[in-house]
């Protein structure tokens, strides 16, 4: 075989297809964001971002940035190799502490990314607890998608927050037989948001475990933060609950939280915590300062719902086709993985607006879409930008102005 003519035929594919993706070359400084550097064809350009998962801002608070500095200096750079071997450091066990402490269970654990987390929790369960079955929502993430992929376990995927769906196939089974049921609260790319309390009915009616992915609600939802469940009351039913470190809480790192029994159970069996290197200690320290201010300042939180609420308002006033989104995302419809990109282009290049495009298989063909996220530290003048170039793109490319 040609290994090479093979890459380089399945690369030219995905530009064929206007999906191959380029990565904005950028750099972030401390004080200044949504603005960062944008180095491109040998230049420099100051550009906003609106497309980041550092939803609160919080990557560049300084809280967060001396907490990392000065654990850095205490006890240096990295943790010295796995959990098991050398690499726990006091700062992973205080932040642990704090993760179990803020959402309301026994214990936590942390791995090197809520990928990790959710590949290696569920794998886990899926290949220890004898004869379990996982029921995973239709539209979850690809990480929870290997986790029960590479468990081996049955599955069966109900439709997406359908909890009658769900019912019915938890309903082919014994109560007996062991269950998992897996989903995600707000779920990233339409902005929708599980109805938790109402999928916990069904899942404590057929005796099985629910796994909840926070991932895009820690640090943004509930009055102390933790996420849609401690929003809407239902934290304490919730059996596993799993997020990021790399989101809102503005480092990286991802986590599980729930009994003493299941996250040590985890801890002893799961191949994707035992054989990788902890997290440096300097970005546990800096993990917990984040979490500590988001406990404590709400308010962040509903100026953040009061940007995602303005943005969607005005580009309705204007006949932008913004999707259903009842969180703080903010999908514009395109619909066209070729304009999506020019789209994207565009806006970076005329305008000095960062927004990627999100194209197939992140979601479905025809469904692409420019994915943005407010910050509470987008103002209104930023916002005047966003919209004015918004409808110079859509106007240039002519495309499809239809309400989503």
């Amino acid at each position: 075989m040609d290994y090479q003519t093979y890459f380089a035929s399945r690369l030219r594919d995905l530009r064929d297809e206007g999906r191959y993706r380029v990565f904005c070359d950028l750099e972030r400084r401390t004080g200044k964001f949504p603005m960062a550097v944008n180095h491109r064809d040998g230049e420099t350009h100051d550009v906003t971002i609106w497309c980041s998962n550092d939803y609160m801002g919080m990557g560049m608070n300084p809280v967060v940035t001396n907490a990392i500095a000065e654990a850095v200096q205490a006890v240096g750079a990295g943790a010295g190799g796995t959990r098991n071997i050398s690499g726990t450091t006091h700062e992973h066990v205080l932040l642990e502490n704090e993760l179990a402490s803020w959402h309301g269970k026994e214990s936590s654990l942390i791995f090197t990314s809520g990928y990790v987390a959710n590949l290696t929790t569920l794998m886990t369960l899926g290949q220890q607890i004898p004869d379990l079955v996982i029921f995973s929502d239709a539209l979850n993430h690809n990480s929870m998608i290997e986790g029960v992929r590479h468990s081996r376990a049955p599955k069966k995927i109900f439709k997406h927050n359908d909890p009658k769906d769900l019912d019915r196939l938890l309903s082919e089974y014994p109560k007996d037989t062991p269950k998992l049921v897996a989903f995600e609260s707000v779920y990233s790319m339409d902005g929708d948001i599980a109805p938790i309390a109402d999928i916990c009915d069904v899942a404590e009616k057929h005796g099985a475990l629910t796994f909840l992915d926070e991932v895009h609600a820690v640090g943004m939802y509930g009055e102390f933060g933790s996420g849609v469940a401690e929003r809407d009351g239902v934290a304490d039913r919730i059996d596993i609950i799993q997020a990021t470190m790399g989101k809102a809480i503005g480092c990286i790192g991802g986590y599980i939280a729930g009994s003493a029994d299941m996250v040590d159970f985890v801890r002893s069996f799961g191949a994707g915590f035992i054989f990788t290197t902890s997290l440096p200690p300097g970005i546990a320290a800096g993990a917990r300062a984040s979490i500590q201010h988001l406990r404590q300042h709400n308010e962040l939180r509903i100026r953040h719902q009061e940007r995602a609420a303005t943005l969607k308002r005005r580009l309705r006033e204007l006949n932008l086709p913004v999707m259903d989104s009842v969180s703080h995302i903010v999908p514009l419809l395109v619909g066209d993985a070729t304009q999506c990109k020019q789209a994207s282009d565009l806006l970076l290049r005329r305008h000095n607006i960062y927004v990627q495009p999100i194209n197939y298989p992140t979601v479905p063909r025809g469904t692409e879409r420019l994915r943005i996220t407010p910050t509470p530290l987008h103002d209104d003048a930023l916002m005047d930008q966003l919209v004015a170039a918004l409808l110079d793109v859509w106007s240039t490319l002519e495309i499809d102005q239809q309400a989503a």
